[in-house]
């Protein structure tokens, strides 16, 4: 056998026993695999925020004296923009804490001053309607008459709920304790994802050079090439999904507040706030954010909730096929129901983080797929001319009625060449007695 048969074969063997040793210790190894992803996720989390903020400071880099390259000016450029690009993150996220908190506060009181008068009213209509019905109305009367909030009996409900208090004090405290060590992890999480984004984008030159010289000593020229080639595809994709999918929500949400303030609907700020945050996850975010909006209005005027529900329905519509293919157009290049399959499956495996992701990781995988087969196609001699692209006809081929009429020139007499002359004088007297050694 040849040297590449056996590497071939060998290689087959040793894939063939990985995969029985993976299925063999499947529980082991995911259990392995769990450990690693939690210690490794301040860091996945880091290289997350370091990556979103970079869009930001490279935009900021781009206005930041860009003709100076010495001097204070080139040193300073990084930190400023960096410290620039995390002021504006964390303003915008106030921002959108003081619009979106208060108005939930006063929605939610409102809410719980309106549910008792309701649910009483809705009472006295259940009874009035089985008035036809003796039996039916005297079993509806002593099972409503729990729910009255007239007749509640506060002091005795206090106790009940001071003794539940007492007896279950214990699993409490463990609860809190819980919930307090959950929050804790969760901060520090945080903070050491925030410091290693601060790392990535304050050294991402020496970074990008180090990976180079790793590609350039380990692996060959193909493989380097490939990888760069996926990486190039995999930016290209996520940053204008990114940027694309910002600047719909900023006009998503804008629209609404606008349309919203001209139809005098109430909670105006908070639901076009709302409407935009939720709108960055593709598809069905910016109905989750209509939902939620929908039913605080509710809780002022159900007719102002339909209005509402209307409106944003035909803003939806103006927003998926005038707006969305404006601002973000064919950048991704994936098609419509690849987006819907690849929110379905990232919403279901990752939730939130999933539809956020999915949507340019497929759209890479859909274009590094069709960049291997055109490659092919292309070796094979099969590759078709892309329709926006028309075909080009030799311009030997076409002969119009004025080219027929038109004599074809007559050629230029041949002239002999004349000897080349060199400067050299000398040059030309060593010449001759050269030829007559040779001889």
């Amino acid at each position: 056998m040849e040297k590449k048969e056996i590497k071939k074969y060998g290689s087959l063997a040793l894939l063939a026993f990985l995969v029985c040793i993976a299925v063999k210790y499947s529980a082991s190894l995911g259990k392995i695999l769990l450990l690693m992803l939690g210690a490794l996720k301040p860091m996945i989390l880091g290289c997350v925020i370091a990556y979103i903020f970079n869009i930001i400071l490279v935009s900021f880099e781009k206005r930041y004296f860009p003709k100076i390259k010495n001097g204070f000016i080139n040193y300073s450029r990084r930190p400023v923009c960096l410290v620039l690009s995390f002021l504006i993150a964390i303003g915008i996220i106030i921002l959108v804490l003081y619009i979106i908190i208060p108005e939930l506060i006063n929605a939610v009181s409102l809410l719980i001053e309106k549910i008792p008068p309701l649910l009483n009213q809705g009472r006295e209509f259940i009874l009035a309607k089985l008035e036809q019905y003796p039996e039916f109305q005297k079993q509806a009367t002593e099972l409503l008459s729990e729910f009255d909030y007239k007749h509640f009996d506060w002091a005795e409900l206090t106790q009940k709920v001071t003794g539940v208090l007492k007896s279950g004090i214990v699993g409490i405290l463990s609860s809190a304790v819980g919930f307090l060590g959950a929050l804790s992890g969760t901060l520090t999480n945080m903070v050491i994802a925030m410091i290693f984004a601060i790392y990535l984008l304050a050294r991402k030159d020496k970074l990008i050079t180090d990976i180079g010289r790793i590609q350039r000593s380990f692996l060959s020229e193909t493989v380097v090439k490939r990888f760069n080639d996926f990486f190039v595809t995999a930016n290209g994709s996520f940053h204008s999904f990114f940027v694309g999918q910002f600047v719909e929500a900023i006009i998503l949400g804008s629209l609404c507040f606008i349309g919203m303030s001209i139809l005098r609907l109430p909670y105006a700020g908070m639901s076009g706030t709302l409407v935009g945050v939720t709108a960055l996850i593709p598809i069905v975010g910016a109905f989750i954010g209509a939902g939620v909006s929908a039913f605080i209005i509710f809780t002022e005027n159900p007719m102002q909730a339909l209005i509402f529900i209307i409106f944003l329905v035909i803003l939806q519509q103006v927003e998926g096929n005038i707006i969305y293919p404006k601002v973000v157009g064919d950048s991704i290049g994936l098609p419509g129901i690849w987006v819907l399959a690849a929110v379905t499956v990232g919403g279901g495996l990752f939730g939130i983080t999933g539809m956020l992701i999915g949507v340019p990781l497929a759209a890479t995988l859909y274009k590094m797929c069709f960049k291997t087969l055109e490659r092919r196609e292309r070796k094979m001699g099969i590759a078709e001319v892309p329709e926006s692209e028309p075909v080009r006809q030799p311009k030997t081929a076409v002969l119009t009625e004025t080219t027929k009429q038109q004599p074809l020139p007559e050629a230029a007499p041949i002239q002999p060449k004349k000897p080349e002359t060199t400067a050299n004088p000398q040059s030309q007297r060593k010449n001759p007695r050269r030829k007559k050694k040779k001889k």
